[in-house]
C-alpha cells in the first residue's frame, strides 16, 4: 500500500476487475461444459427413444410366432387330407378346401408366407435337404420335390422346407 489513496484504489478496481474477468471465463466455461452435456444426453435421449421404438416395432411383427407356428401342423393334416381325397368334389372336400383358404388368409394376413420351391435353386437358408436324387427333369442343385412346405414370418423364416433336391453334375 502506498500513502496515495488514489492510487490504491486503482490498484484494487484493477484486481478486482482481473478477479471479475477470471470468474467470467469461468463461467462461461462452465456453461459451455453443461451446453454440451446437455446436447450429449439429449442425443443418448433420443437414441433410446429411437431403439425402444424398434424394439417394439419388431415385438408386435413378431408377436404371434408361438401362435402361427403352432398352426401350421394344423395346415399340414388339411393339405394332407385334401391329398389323399380322391377327385371326389363332395361336402367334406369342398369343406376342408374352405377351411384351408380361411386359414391361410388368416395366416397371410398376419405375415406368414409359404415356402414350396419346387423347380426353384436350393436355398440352405430356406430349405432343409432331405435327400438327392438324379433327375434329367430338373437342374443341377434344384428342388425335385417339397416333402413339407417352410413358412416365413414376416421375412424371417419360421419352418424351413423339406425337400428333395437333384444331385449336382
Amino acid at each position: 500500500m502506498t500513502n496515495d489513496p488514489m492510487q490504491d484504489e486503482h490498484v484494487q478496481d484493477a484486481a478486482d476487475t482481473t478477479s471479475l474477468e477470471v470468474e467470467l471465463e469461468a463461467t462461461k466455461a462452465e456453461l459451455a461444459a453443461l451446453r454440451e452435456e446437455s446436447l450429449r444426453e439429449r442425443a443418448d435421449l433420443d437414441n433410446q427413444r429411437k431403439r425402444a421404438a424398434r424394439e417394439v416395432e419388431t415385438a408386435r411383427r413378431f408377436a404371434n410366432e408361438r401362435l402361427l407356428g403352432e398352426l401350421l401342423p394344423v395346415i399340414d393334416s388339411l393339405e394332407a387330407g385334401l391329398g389323399a381325397a380322391s377327385g371326389d368334389a363332395g361336402a367334406l372336400r369342398e369343406g376342408m378346401e374352405l377351411t384351408l383358404r380361411q386359414l391361410l388368409k388368416v395366416c397371410a394376413d398376419n405375415g406368414l408366407v409359404a415356402i414350396d420351391p419346387v423347380g426353384q435353386p436350393f436355398n440352405p437358408e430356406h430349405h432343409q435337404a432331405m435327400s438327392m436324387v438324379d433327375s434329367t427333369d430338373h437342374a443341377p442343385n434344384h428342388v425335385v420335390q417339397v416333402y413339407q412346405k417352410g413358412w416365413l414370418l414376416n421375412d424371417r423364416l419360421l419352418r424351413p422346407a423339406l425337400v428333395v433336391v437333384r444331385q449336382a453334375d
